[in-house]
């Protein structure tokens, strides 16, 4: 029997995990939030600004030239970045139509979705799409309204049509005061205070102005009707937005709702923080011979994506792994469940943004890669030696 000590480290380490994925309608700037979320957490400097392909700076999640050349996110990446001693996993879901079977099986991956939605046209369909999937898996939601600094909807509007088209109960954390030339910035309704709008695209937070109050008479000077009319909102919304229901959060029944403008750095620490304190820790995987607990000692893991050519110097093959039960070790044997063949991968990679680092170590809710020529299929289970198969993955008829 282990000793309780080491189960406590793995316990541990399963509690400090958050996977996540970040699911939008081409152009609604998921790549550029998924960069800003690596830049706050510390984990690259200089954020690549999405359009300045002339520069070398293209951003560090598209990786692939066809990315770089059209701006999109083709491949679902695969982010590690620690903050506030919690290891977050962010895995980039490819936004383009013809790779949703892809963001399909991504999503079966994580224990939470960051909806992106473009503030000027709403909710679109792929994010309806990418929502039933979410929604047929209870998946918990948080909703970032990206772009506030152009011109664009209502938020009472917007907040209204996610309600309406998502069927969840939206409730703002924080709120927006003004919008395009007039955005000064966003409300937080739990912390009482606003944060003041600075466009930049490369500053880390931590710099902005905070102002206390929704009676702050420095605001009410500065912001003038834009303040005015953001108090107005928010005092309806007191009355009228339920209160945040974590047990309705985590069963996908009500999503906490931020506003930003991810372009300029700004409202993402909220984000951040909000994933910190309200996403879920991995949770039970089920199996078809039963249910796997994280943190069981045995290691167990399921193949959800398959990615050729990573490394253009390397025809490779990576499978991707979200590791269900246990810890990973470099070199450890794995075997896998379909074929009854042994592996012991010591190569495997996890993904800090562009530097793919050798891992020695990975926990439940970590993501890793394993370079394999064909030894491995999607839907794949790895184990220490159990026959384990991991049901919930996907298989689409070729369109």
């Amino acid at each position: 029997m282990s000793s309780p000590h080491e189960f406590s480290e793995i316990e541990k380490q399963v509690k400090r995990r958050r996977t996540f994925a970040i699911i939008s309608h081409p152009d609604a700037g998921k790549t550029t939030l998924t960069e800003k979320l690596l830049l706050f957490s510390g984990a690259i400097q200089i954020a690549g600004s999405v359009k300045a392909r002339k520069a070398a700076r293209h951003a560090t999640s598209d990786w692939m030239e066809i990315e770089k050349q059209r701006g999109i996110s083709v491949a679902s990446s695969v982010m590690q970045m620690e903050y506030r001693d919690c290891v977050i996993n962010l895995l980039d879901t490819p936004g383009h139509q013809d790779f949703s079977e892809d963001t399909y099986r991504v999503l079966t991956a994580v224990d939470a979705a960051l909806m992106v939605i473009d503030a000027a046209n709403g909710v679109e369909p792929q994010t309806r799409r990418l929502l039933q999937v979410c929604r047929a898996r209870n998946t918990p939601i948080l909703t970032f309204v990206n772009k506030m600094d152009r011109e664009v909807q209502d938020p009472m509007s917007v907040m209204d049509e996610i309600e309406q088209e998502l069927g969840m109960t939206v409730v703002p954390f924080t709120w927006p005061v003004g919008m395009g030339k007039l955005f000064h910035g966003v409300y937080d309704r739990r912390e009482k205070r606003m944060r003041v709008f600075s466009p930049g695209e490369d500053k880390a937070g931590g710099d902005d102005e905070i102002l206390a109050g929704l009676d702050n008479a420095e605001a009410t000077r500065r912001f003038g009707a834009e303040f005015t009319q953001a108090q107005g909102e928010l005092e309806l919304l007191e009355g009228a937005s339920p209160e945040f229901d974590r047990a309705a959060f985590l069963a996908g029944k009500q999503t906490p709702m931020f506003f930003g403008s991810a372009i300029n750095n700004f409202g993402v620490q909220e984000v951040l923080d909000a994933l910190v304190d309200l996403a879920p820790a991995p949770a039970e995987r089920a199996a078809l011979q039963r249910v796997v607990h994280p943190e069981e000692k045995k290691f167990s893991g399921v193949v959800f994506k398959i990615q050729a050519n990573m490394d253009p110097a390397h025809r490779d093959r990576i499978a991707f792994l979200r590791v269900a039960s246990g810890e990973f070790t470099r070199g450890m044997r794995l075997k896998v469940v379909r074929s009854g063949k042994e592996i012991r991968p010591n190569t495997v990679v996890s993904f800090m943004s562009q530097r793919r680092e050798l891992l020695d170590t990975a926990f439940a809710g970590d993501i890793i890669g394993i370079p394999n020529h064909g030894i491995l299929q999607l839907g794949d289970t790895l184990t220490e030696g159990e026959a384990l198969q991991f049901t919930g993955l996907p298989f689409f008829a070729p369109e």
